[in-house]
């Protein structure tokens, strides 16, 4: 990552960015001028927020179709069950942790794993220490060890503590992408980062009601394009950074056709 003042906003300066962050902002604005967002907001954010914690626990290993997550009560019952169920409990959560994230989001972070694991674990919520083995079998990168988690989560706080001038895709991505290399915590660590991605996304201004779900979007381009865009992160060079932030427009970008889609349900069942 550059060692300029702003290295967010040199990242929004990569060749193909600024066309990715306009592609994405001329996307979000058309679903927010859909007819139907002036009378019927709240039910197009509470149908994105179902199928924002459908994708991500999709790209966790519990890929169910929209309607089995609708209809089932009970997510404790096995391994896949209980993904669902702690993708379904972030989303809910995310929402309610946008006011303390510019201010502490390392504490954010330890929230968001405490939700997902539902454990009262000493493990649980906290970045895992030196010799601690991490349940992330979807995610074969090489795992960073304890210190080096601990040294870049407090880069990445700082980083938005201070604030930075980069595009509102630019800090998410490079959120999600971070999580997902460091793989902090001993589990559960995706459904974190995309939590994580969807409050920057929210909280920045760019989706306010939560009504373009990137959790969609990263599903649906497939968990192999989604590693890949992820190795491109890693790498740290200009071109995987550049294609890792592009990835993560388009996924906002489906999410905007997702919940264009339902605005056009809506409409017509208003009719």
């Amino acid at each position: 990552m550059s060692t300029t003042a702003d290295p967010l906003a040199a990242l929004g300066a990569l060749p193909g960015v600024a066309e990715s962050v306009e592609s994405v902002r001329k996307a979000v604005d058309r679903v927010y001028g859909h007819r139907i967002m002036r009378r019927r907001s709240n039910a197009v954010t509470s149908e994105a927020a179902l199928r924002a914690a459908r994708g991500s626990a999709a790209l966790s290993g519990a890929d169910w179709a929209l309607e089995e997550v609708r209809r089932r009560s009970d997510f404790g019952t096995d391994d896949e069950a209980r993904m669902m169920g702690a993708a379904l409990r972030l989303t809910a959560e995310a929402g309610q942790l946008l006011s303390i994230w510019r201010q502490s989001p390392l504490r954010v972070l330890a929230r968001l794993h405490l939700v997902a694991a539902a454990s009262d674990e000493s493990r649980v919520g906290r970045p895992r220490q030196a010799g601690e083995a991490v349940d992330e079998p979807l995610i074969e990168l090489p795992l960073p060890d304890a210190r080096e988690v601990s040294g870049r989560l407090d880069g990445l706080a700082d980083l938005i503590i201070a604030g930075s001038s980069a595009p509102a895709l630019v800090t998410a991505a490079v959120v999600h992408g971070e999580l997902l290399a460091l793989r902090p915590f001993t589990s559960h660590n995706g459904l974190v980062a995309r939590a994580a991605e969807r409050i920057v996304l929210i909280g920045s201004g760019l989706d306010p009601k939560a009504i373009c779900p990137a959790e969609v979007g990263h599903a649906e381009q497939g968990r192999a394009e989604y590693l890949a865009a992820l190795e491109g992160y890693v790498s740290g060079t200009p071109e995987g950074m550049a294609a890792w932030i592009a990835h993560c427009g388009r996924a906002v970008e489906f999410g905007v056709r997702e919940s264009t889609a339902v605005c056009e349900a809506l409409q017509r069942g208003a009719a």
